[in-house]
């Protein structure tokens, strides 16, 4: 018998719903506070919004903590693209399957709200756990599960979108709620009317003001450090069952096997959600230790993409002068980039800044990897000839500060 079809807008996919791209990411850290610092000053992502968890869940599982806040962090007008929380309450909400997971979070964006209901309902009937669904701040409607090694998914739609005012919407406007909505439901524009009428003043949220010199000519702007990132994602994780991993992501989530390569010794997969070569890598955890890695996370790399090859190479000594470690990692941990910059951050995750991002056309098929740029490590050429997909793939839409 033939495999039950779905309409996902008018066409017919092996699930309810077709995963766009990454649309954001969390960890969590022992320090909301000194981490922010770096993501914000350093790697430049605006922060959004703030939630004291003093205010909305007190208890003992701050006790300690020098920042008792969450968070929400852009590099775009997205409301949120990286996300901070405490380590101590996210173990106490989520109880990670592992004392090292600290990826709380990996979202993925649907294409409609009708996309994100379904699909929960659709993860259950395949024996998905759903961890909580509904809406919380950045407005977006959402279905919180986790893979089968632990780290959970989220898939989203309709984040709130921050305008030219860098203002976000007002606290009392946060959509809190844990259930999803009969179906049609009322737009966002609807709730921002009835906010009107009740009195609420719209331009009273939250806005960070960058008070950092702004002395360096990216691209003909002056901004605060001399690049911008203008992209979120890969996301690199070490799993313990990667057979499990890799079905759970192509087959339930339906992401695409890219790449499949071996790295130290064991296999490893790069899959993608739309034309960029990978927004996930899967690594065993035995790649961890062969590498280098930190043993209290997860979380090979998370990459930032910066606006232009220059803005990378000015990238790295502008971390070098502000002391951040830059670690040395073999390049087949990502195909599809070339030149790339790993930087450790105070809380130890990795960062992965790189400039170009190998695209997949029409048929599928990625570049074999004889015809990809032969990088020499430690050798930063002034110039680089273009690619045939240099500066493709997602559009940064600006401005860039």
């Amino acid at each position: 018998m033939a495999a039950k079809k779905y309409s996902v807008g008018g066409v017919s996919y092996d699930r309810p719903f077709k995963i766009r791209r990454l649309n954001h990411f969390g960890i969590s850290v022992t320090d909301t506070g000194t981490a922010v610092g770096f993501y914000r000053d350093v790697l430049g992502f605006v922060v959004a919004d703030m939630l004291d968890l003093q205010k909305y869940d007190p208890g003992v599982w701050l006790d300690g903590l020098s920042d008792t806040k969450i968070y929400f962090l852009r590099h775009n007008s997205d409301h949120h693209t990286l996300v901070l929380m405490p380590r101590s309450w996210v173990d106490k909400n989520d109880n990670p399957a592992r004392d090292d997971i600290t990826v709380n979070q990996i979202t993925w964006q649907a294409g409609s709200l009708r996309e994100v209901v379904q699909a929960r309902l659709w993860l259950e009937e395949q024996g998905s756990t759903i961890e909580r669904y509904g809406r919380d701040p950045g407005s977006n409607w959402h279905t919180y599960f986790p893979d089968p090694t632990g780290h959970t998914n989220e898939l989203e739609y309709g984040i709130e979108q921050v305008g030219w005012d860098g203002v976000s919407k007002p606290e009392v406007m946060w959509p809190w709620a844990n259930e999803h909505p009969a179906l049609p439901t009322k737009s966002e524009a609807s709730e921002l009317e009835e906010a009107e009428e009740k009195g609420i003043d719209l331009t009273s949220g939250h806005r960070w003001i960058d008070t950092l010199p702004k002395t360096y000519d990216v691209g003909g702007v002056l901004l605060a450090r001399p690049f911008k990132p203008v992209r979120i994602g890969p996301v690199s994780i070490f799993v313990a069952d990667l057979d499990a991993a890799e079905h759970f992501y192509t087959e339930t989530l339906g992401l695409v096997k890219s790449e499949e390569s071996t790295v130290e010794g064991h296999r490893v997969l790069f899959l993608r959600a739309n034309t960029e070569h990978h927004s996930i890598a899967l690594f065993p955890l035995e790649v961890r230790s062969a590498l280098g890695l930190s043993d209290n996370t997860t979380l090979l790399s998370f990459g930032v993409q910066l606006g232009s090859y220059e803005q990378l190479r000015d990238a790295k000594t502008f971390l070098e002068e502000r002391g951040v470690k830059l670690i040395d990692l073999p390049q087949e941990i990502h195909p599809g980039i070339d030149y790339a910059i790993h930087a450790v951050a105070p809380d130890g995750h990795v960062m992965q800044l790189y400039y170009y991002m190998e695209q997949v056309g029409w048929d599928g098929t990625v570049r074999s990897p004889e015809s990809r740029r032969r990088v020499e490590p430690g050798v930063w050429p002034e110039t680089l000839e273009p690619m045939s997909d240099t500066y493709g793939g997602e559009t940064f839409w600006g401005p860039l500060g």
